[in-house]
């Protein structure tokens, strides 16, 4: 049986992908700060340590690894973003150096994220410009140091990902909880861009990058069909039974996105029109293009 390293992957994203790759045909040894099941393995994202040995003949290494972008941006968490994703690309490029060439991992695939081309209304695909705030400087960062090595006989894979749909975890859970309390309206000005993919066919974006021995560099794992806030939010509330929801204007965003969910109101007044066209080239087929039939079918999945 063939086996992954999943690091940082006790989240959504990594939970979902393990479920997905073990019915694969895979095995899956997860590297966390926290182990309490049998295939968890201690790592805290900084330190080569006794985890490395768990990289020696591995198919591919998949890592998640970073702090949660869903807070207030002080100083403090600034700093802890970059660092989580920057030192977490470094230990394991360096741990790979220490070990064999012919037993290396055959391909990295990197988590990344579609902040990198800032707020914008343009189509983005991965020649696009970036753009210039706090998230665009953190992700360039991130890409700098993934690439920065270039390990022999090692592929490397960076998925800039969208905003993941998927039942019981994730980004859709704050908006299906206000939306269930009648406060699912449009955000702001509501022409925010939402580039959106639902997890199922992030995991076969991963899977692709895992067994395509001909991609590498800089995807963005997106959906084809990107919406605005408006439309995104009608189809919420349709797909949950709510007809109508009072708009939310950008001041009382910003007031309870400080004062009330502890988070940065730019996470929902900015977005990105992006496009997935590296994958789209190399004929990847996506299962889940329909917005308002997507958030039906995993609403109707909740637990």
């Amino acid at each position: 049986m063939k086996k992954i390293i999943l690091a940082g992957g006790a989240g959504f994203l990594g939970s979902s992908f393990r479920n997905f790759i073990e019915k694969k045909g895979y095995s899956c040894i997860v590297l966390t700060r926290t182990p309490s099941k049998q295939y968890e393995v201690k790592w805290d994202g900084k330190t080569v340590d006794k985890w490395k040995e768990e990289l020696r003949g591995v198919a591919a290494v998949v890592n998640f690894t970073g702090r949660s972008v869903n807070c207030i941006h002080n100083e403090q968490n600034r700093l802890e973003i970059i660092n989580s994703r920057i030192l977490s690309v470094r230990v394991i490029d360096d741990a790979i150096t220490e070990i064999k060439e012919e037993e290396r991992p055959k391909v990295i695939v990197q988590s990344g994220s579609l902040a990198i081309y800032g707020d914008t209304t343009e189509v983005c695909d991965e020649t696009a410009p970036h753009g210039d705030d706090f998230s665009v400087g953190a992700c360039e960062k991130w890409e700098k140091a993934f690439f920065k090595s270039d390990l022999s006989s090692v592929r490397k894979c960076m998925l800039r990902i969208g905003f993941i749909l998927g039942a019981n975890g994730g980004a859709l859970v704050p908006l299906r909880n206000l939306t269930k309390f009648f406060l699912g309206g449009t955000v702001g000005s509501g022409e925010q861009y939402i580039s959106w993919l639902h997890v199922e066919d992030l995991n076969r974006m991963i899977l692709r990058c895992m067994e395509d021995q001909d991609l590498s560099g800089v995807f963005n794992a997106t959906g084809p069909s990107a919406v605005n806030n408006r439309t995104f939010m009608k189809s919420l509330r349709k797909a949950i039974g709510r007809p109508w929801s009072p708009p939310a204007p950008e001041w009382a965003v910003k007031f309870g996105a400080r004062y009330v969910l502890r988070t940065e109101a730019s996470l929902a007044l900015t977005g990105r029109n992006c496009i997935p066209k590296r994958f789209l080239e190399n004929g990847f087929e996506f299962n889940h293009t329909d917005i308002d039939k997507t958030l039906e079918e995993i609403m109707d999945q909740w637990g």
